[in-house]
């Protein structure tokens, strides 16, 4: 990612503004929906993410959620839960979820910025790490909903480390 600024902000300024700056350094297309919400377009290797920041003041926090290009089918969504608490157990920052109006796979996360300074790392950080367990677990969820496979195989189906080169 790239770095814009070392120097942190003033927190009472709409740590949105910071995202978007961050945001188009990478050249991706974003949306300003209103003052307190964004939504972006990620690349991945598996499929291309919606990203959503929203911004309260009441809170101090910024609530993000980094949603795939998978719907879970009805009948399914029972079964994910299990594949999603064993996918949550091997992070560490974050968590997925099910948005249950309409079967999205999600990553949350939601940074608390009262009282502190606001910089390009921590929005960097929160990205990066979204991503790259999204693109490390999609597999997962992949192997669970159209590859017929249960939770703990579609899990350890994607955790394989290869070695070498094809």
């Amino acid at each position: 990612m790239p770095v814009l600024s070392t120097m942190p902000t003033n927190s009472t300024a709409n740590p949105l503004d910071l995202m978007e700056q961050v945001v188009a350094g990478l050249d991706w297309s974003f949306e300003r929906c209103t003052a307190t919400e964004m939504a972006v377009e990620a690349p991945g290797k598996w499929c291309d993410y919606g990203l959503f920041f929203s911004w309260s003041s009441e809170l101090g926090a910024i609530h993000f959620t980094c949603a795939f290009d998978l719907k879970a089918p009805p009948a399914q969504q029972r079964a994910l839960y299990e594949l999603i608490g064993m996918a949550n157990e091997r992070i560490w920052v974050g968590h997925f979820s099910l948005d249950q109006d309409d079967g999205v796979l999600l990553f949350r996360h939601a940074l608390l910025l009262r009282g502190t300074s606001l910089s390009v790392e921590a929005f960097e950080d929160l990205i990066d790490i979204a991503l790259t367990e999204c693109e490390r677990l999609y597999p997962a969820f992949q192997f669970f909903l159209w590859g017929g496979q249960n939770p703990a195989d579609a899990l350890a189906a994607a955790m394989l480390d290869c070695a070498g080169e094809a």
